[in-house]
């Protein structure tokens, strides 16, 4: 190596592999791509974590607790009445996907089986994504986290299990690890990241893409059928009529609990994975 002229060895120049330079430029973006593939499947592995149940739902919902909070807060003149009493009244998605999943983590950590089995995972955030992964952490169940860098949300919720708190830079890299390991979903209230992902799952099971029996659920009457009219759709001739038969719609844990059961007992036991 040519020394410098005041005769001090120069640094070695890094590999390309250790050069963050190179790995944050766009010509090493598949790397970066392949890293968000590769990382989480060595994690899945290393936990014997061969499928997931996958709870979706607004980052904005708040506790019953939470809301209480708000509540007497702004009875306290420190706050919006309007906005309070509303966390209060949506606070009930937040408690039944917390009961929602401490009841599937109870269920499946039940099961005869080797390696693990429907793990609770969300998008790791506040909202409907905390109050899941609370209830599957209530359960002393391991839980996934797939948090996104996103400046205007917080993340990732304290709930998650340490080692699967995983974080996402491409939105299509951590849609690809919500459906891939799937073997249902619920979908509670939520906003464009919840309608987004209630579609791209729709399309890809309509279309065939998936090709295993994913139950869905679209927890929430009132919202689900004032947001989405799926029987408009029928109407204008936009989905096939048997295109409704792709979800079940309901408003009791109860029931949530005992359709995604059924079904998985039924079609998902004897098939562990989809080659995780």
């Amino acid at each position: 190596m040519t020394d410098s002229p005041d005769d001090t060895p120069l640094p070695p120049r890094p590999k390309a592999y250790e050069n963050p330079d190179f790995l944050h430029s766009r010509e090493a973006r598949s790397l970066r791509i392949l890293s968000e593939y590769l990382e989480p499947l060595s994690r899945f592995e290393h936990y014997e974590i061969d499928d997931t149940v996958v709870f979706m739902g607004s980052a904005r919902l708040k506790s019953a607790e939470g809301a209480a909070a708000m509540v007497k807060a702004a009875e306290a003149g420190d706050g919006d009445m309007t906005v309070a009493r509303r966390a209060e009244r949506m606070s009930v998605y937040y408690e039944a996907a917390r009961e929602l999943a401490f009841r599937m983590t109870e269920w499946s950590k039940s099961l005869e089986e080797g390696n693990r089995r429907f793990v609770v995972c969300t998008g790791g955030g506040p909202g409907i994504m905390e109050a899941a992964n609370r209830g599957a952490s209530e359960a002393k169940g391991m839980n996934i986290g797939l948090t996104i860098s996103i400046p205007t949300e917080e993340f990732a919720n304290p709930y998650i299990t340490r080692e699967l708190d995983l974080m996402f830079h491409y939105f299509f890299m951590r849609k690809f690890w919500f459906t891939y390991p799937a073997k249902a979903v619920v979908l509670f209230p939520g906003g464009f990241g919840t309608l987004d992902e209630l579609f791209e799952i729709l399309t890809l099971i309509q279309t065939q893409k998936i090709k295993k029996r994913v139950p869905i659920v679209l927890f929430g009457h009132e919202f689900w059928d004032r947001v989405v009219d799926m029987d408009a759709l029928v109407e204008f001739g936009t989905i096939s009529p048997g295109d409704l038969d792709l979800f079940h719609r309901t408003d009791s844990v109860e029931d949530a609990f005992n359709y995604i059961t059924t079904e998985l007992t039924a079609h998902g036991l004897d098939t562990p994975g989809v080659n995780l």
